[in-house]
């Protein structure tokens, strides 16, 4: 079972990414910081502790579970943000250098600062915020060991596959790489339409299957 945190002394920032491993379109990071007391604050409320215990891995949820998650991380969260790089800026810095950037962005947007940053993954770059240099801990399968961690990577799938749906609906013509059910990633169906239709100006020009 996940933990809400790891010290409940401490003021601790989940961070999580989204679509590092997409063809097409932005990255996105997301960061959540949750009350340490937020479980012993609705002991008697079995509807919020339902919905707590429901957080998890995104990738793990279905997408209408993934949204109504959404409303209720925004609305119990002490502090939360979501940031992203677009797929230009991808292709200058590389994908890596672009997701720890993503994360900063949307460290930059809290309006608390923490003591701590667990990040998912094996990498991350040192942050700094007024001045002090934040303690972190990267985390193997963070999103399935602390919820601040499966929340942040709930809000990042939740705004970027919204993003992509946005374009779809402003661009008709990105039907045809079928992005409303690969959310950019590199599926047969995907990849067979950059090598009929070309890539997008929307595409990461220097992933593979895309140059």
């Amino acid at each position: 079972m996940l933990k809400l945190c790891k010290n409940p002394s401490k003021i601790e920032a989940g961070i999580d990414e989204v679509a590092r491993g997409c063809l097409f379109g932005r990255v996105y990071a997301g960061v959540v910081i949750w009350n340490p007391n937020l479980l012993e604050n609705f002991d008697d409320d079995k509807e919020i502790k339902e919905k707590i215990n429901l957080i998890k891995d995104s990738k793990k949820l279905s997408k209408i579970k993934r949204k109504e998650l959404r409303h209720f991380i925004e609305e119990y969260a002490i502090d939360y943000a979501v940031a992203y790089v677009e797929n230009d800026e991808i292709d200058k810095i590389n994908i890596l250098n672009a997701t720890l950037l993503a994360m900063h962005k949307a460290l930059d947007k809290l309006t608390i600062t923490p003591d701590t940053l667990l990040v998912d993954g094996n990498c991350f770059k040192e942050y700094y915020r007024d001045g002090r240099k934040l303690d972190y801990e990267c985390v193997i399968k963070g999103d399935a060991t602390y919820k601040s961690i499966a929340a942040a990577s709930i809000l990042a799938k939740v705004y970027h596959d919204e993003y992509i749906e946005n374009l779809c609906k402003e661009n008709e013509y990105l039907v045809e790489y079928d992005l409303l059910n690969n959310m950019g990633y590199g599926t047969l169906k995907h990849r067979e339409a950059i090598e009929h239709y070309g890539v997008t100006e929307y595409h990461r020009k220097s992933f593979k299957g895309c140059c």
